[in-house]
């Protein structure tokens, strides 16, 4: 047994925190974000930290949950144009202010730069309470997919005036903190995503889904899992499937999700399987009944999908950045173009359409790098870097009285 390993578990536990959490979506509401706040919440809780997550109330029905761990304070929210069932948090300053001087966390954690974010924001720097952010979203490279490129200037410098009034602005993976960093912002440190690898696994595999499909043992499926809406390039998804039966006349494609452009999709490529959304073990099962997964959005921070299909055991192929870059070694575990290099693209995957050995390699190792991909280790650096802000704001504050004694 060696010394690395003894003081890992004979190691201190980390002082249990008080969180403020402040996000505009959260579970059951199905997306990235959500899903990645869920798992974040219940890991935190399991270690001993009280969290006051506030948020917007989802629907009529919905209650906060309180009890000597978790405190839901739910707030009013309106429709998000375009994105069915997700909520815009309202500015809620003055609450805020009065919520955290009633009970003063340690922390305040904002996790969406909406206007519940930013009124977060302003409270924190009100009460002099240490803020940390997510950069969870690439909100300036969606305007160009609806219709109003004009707006990404504005809202990247918005965006970057909020987050640099955070004492630290966490990102997942090391590209997009370069990226940042090139757009002026500050203080980033890297805390990357886990996956679930009991829920997405290869045993998920279910023949009989298979052929509701119309595939057989041996009919390659070629499946797509997100929002189906213009900023997740799914052209591409349709050029490439084309491009792909010319090889595999029997090929199948699923898609899994539903969004804006579901209708127009499914009118205009009726031999495509659409799914619908998903979740839990059925949307495990969708992912482990496919062979392969085209993912050739370029909008993501890092693209949870990427690895809950790899988890599955699945031929992944998608631009290099994002998860993809991180995680994925062309040809070995998957298949990688260069970032929006559509041509190589397709022809990445047309190279797995004619060889399912190949598919099978690929998709093996991809499971096998996934399972090193621990939401435990995410959640240890997570700790360690909301602890490292609040050390810091007492030596600072220390340092000051300091100062002001000498005076």
């Amino acid at each position: 047994m060696n010394d690395d390993f003894l003081l890992q578990i004979f190691a201190p536990r980390p002082q249990p925190l008080r969180i403020a959490l402040v996000t505009e979506t959260y579970p059951p509401e199905v997306n990235g974000v959500a899903m990645t706040l869920g798992r974040q919440v219940s890991d935190l809780l399991d270690r001993g930290h009280q969290i006051q997550l506030i948020r917007p109330r989802q629907n009529a029905a919905d209650r906060a949950t309180r009890n000597e761990q978790l405190e839901e304070v739910l707030k009013i929210g309106v429709p998000i144009p375009r994105y069915a069932g997700l909520k815009l948090g309202l500015p809620a300053k003055t609450g805020l202010v009065r919520l955290w001087q009633t009970r003063r966390p340690d922390l305040v954690h904002i996790a969406t730069e909406g206007p519940l974010g930013w009124s977060a924001l302003a409270a924190a720097q009100k009460l002099r309470l240490p803020v940390s952010t997510d950069f969870h979203t690439n909100f300036h490279s969606y305007s160009k997919h609806y219709g109003a490129g004009w707006l990404k200037a504005p809202i990247l410098a918005y965006l970057r005036k909020f987050h640099n009034k955070a004492c630290v602005t966490l990102v997942p993976t090391e590209s997009m903190r370069h990226e940042l960093q090139a757009h002026g912002y500050r203080n980033l440190e890297v805390v990357s995503r886990g996956v679930d690898t009991v829920l997405f696994n290869p045993a998920r595999r279910d023949e009989s889904l298979r052929r509701s499909w119309g595939a057989g043992p041996d009919t390659l499926v070629v499946a797509y899992v997100g929002r189906i809406a213009p900023e997740k390039n799914l052209s591409l998804v349709f050029r490439s499937f084309v491009a792909m039966r010319k090889i595999h006349p029997d090929i199948r494609l699923v898609m899994v999700g539903d969004g804006p452009d579901r209708h127009v999709l499914q009118m205009q490529y009726p031999d495509a399987v659409f799914c619908g959304m998903r979740s839990g073990t059925d949307l495990a099962a969708h992912y482990a009944s496919a062979d392969v997964f085209l993912f050739p959005s370029l909008t993501e921070t890092f693209g949870n999908v990427t690895t809950e299909a790899m988890a599955s055991g699945l031929a992944v192929v998608a631009y290099r950045y994002a998860a993809a870059e991180a995680l994925i070694r062309h040809g070995e575990n998957g298949m990688l173009a260069p970032f929006n290099d559509a041509e190589q693209y397709i022809a990445a995957a047309c190279e797995l359409a004619g060889n399912p050995q190949l598919v099978r390699q690929v998709g093996g190792n991809a499971h096998r790098v996934a399972m090193t991909v621990s939401w435990k280790t995410v959640h240890d650096r997570f700790e360690r870097v909301l602890h490292s802000i609040i050390d810091k704001e007492d030596n600072d504050g220390e340092a000051e009285l300091a100062m002001d004694g000498r005076v």
